[in-house]
């Protein structure tokens, strides 16, 4: 799970509202601040007022000195602002603690100095509070890093994810071209052989650019069930232009609407079969199936295989889907390529399923 900054900076200051609610809650269980059911509160505000000083400085430096001096890089000036801050503070704190004492010397002798300590929680020399003074604010440097380093790795995650997205949308947008270009041809072939099928593949072709440009470009993944129809229009329309051609698709009656996988991902392979595997002059067929498979969705195809010309050049769809694969499943995905055989070309495609 990801956070926002927001987020991340709400817990933080509320991770510190928690503990100081602690520390003010501590004196309370003091029992010599508490008599019978009854909390001595002149007691408490003495204790509270001691306390008064460490939440000064924490505020400075929460707010003021690790923002604008640390997390600058500025060391050297943040040691000595830090420094200076802490002796500065208590400093004062013990010469008004002294002040006080002599106060209370004068107007009740030794027992009313006596009180006042019990009730004081924090009657600590010079030293120990700057001591401490140096330990509380070591600690929220340590949690203001860590806030930050739990702030940073989100960055970098959802940066990642923006390169990821912004790379899969360049790898898809190469793909679109290539489609419509071969499936333009095929309509340009059939102006001159059937004004009227051409026509309804027109009509065809633009409920399938609706899908390629709308449905597959709008969310990060489409329904399985609607990109077996468009493998089914598309076939429609290839059936056309290649009534001779055995054609099979098989694939599951009833699909859960809520299976999804990554947009024009098995119209690559489709692609191929009617470019690379159809002949005029010989048997040709194509033969593809989906399965669901347990947690996985798998796609094999199969088709004829005729001898290519020596000049042909494999074009860049199968490299966008290999990289577009180890880009959203990393190695979580098999995919199988047989050319061994002289007669048949397969690939099989195994991925994890999603659900919406």
């Amino acid at each position: 799970m990801t956070y926002s900054g927001k987020q991340i900076a709400i817990g933080e200051n509320l991770l510190y509202f928690l503990v100081w609610l602690l520390v003010l809650i501590v004196p309370v269980l003091n029992s010599e601040m508490v008599e019978g059911s009854r909390v001595l509160w002149v007691d408490m505000l003495t204790a509270w007022r001691r306390l008064a000083p460490y939440l000064i400085l924490f505020l400075l430096h929460n707010i003021v000195i690790a923002p604008k001096l640390l997390f600058k890089r500025k060391y050297v000036a943040y040691f000595v602002v830090d420094i200076i801050t802490i002796v500065l503070i208590f400093t004062v704190v013990d010469v008004y603690e002294r002040h006080l004492a002599e106060k209370l010397l004068s107007e009740g002798g030794a027992e009313k100095i006596i009180e006042y300590r019990q009730a004081s929680f924090t009657d600590l020399a010079l030293y120990w509070n700057v001591l401490l003074g140096f330990f509380m604010t070591g600690m929220n440097s340590s949690i203001k890093f860590m806030y930050q380093s739990i702030s940073n790795d989100q960055k970098m995650e959802m940066l990642k994810r923006q390169n990821l997205q912004a790379e899969m949308d360049s790898l898809r947008y190469q793909i679109n071209p290539h489609f419509f270009m071969n499936t333009l041809n095929n309509i340009h072939a059939l102006i001159d052989i059937d004004t009227e099928v051409a026509k309804r593949s027109v009509i065809e072709l633009s409920r399938m650019m609706r899908y390629v440009l709308y449905d597959s470009s709008s969310v990060g993944n489409v329904s399985l069930q609607k990109d077996i129809g468009f493998i089914n229009n598309y076939i429609q329309l290839m059936r056309i232009r290649y009534e001779d051609v055995e054609i099979r698709f098989d694939y599951p009656q009833s699909v859960s609407p809520s299976i999804v996988i990554p947009p024009l991902l098995f119209i690559v392979f489709v692609e191929n079969a009617f470019k690379h595997g159809i002949s005029y002059s010989r048997r040709s067929f194509i033969h593809m199936s989906i399965e669901l498979v347990g947690e996985n969705v798998r796609f094999f195809i199969a088709n004829s295989r005729h001898a290519e010309p020596l000049n042909h050049k494999r074009g860049i769809g199968l490299k966008n889907v290999q990289k577009r694969l180890e880009l959203i499943y990393d190695k979580r995905f098999k995919m199988k390529i047989d050319s061994t055989s002289k007669d048949v070309y397969s690939v099989e495609l195994v991925i994890p399923m999603s659900y919406d």
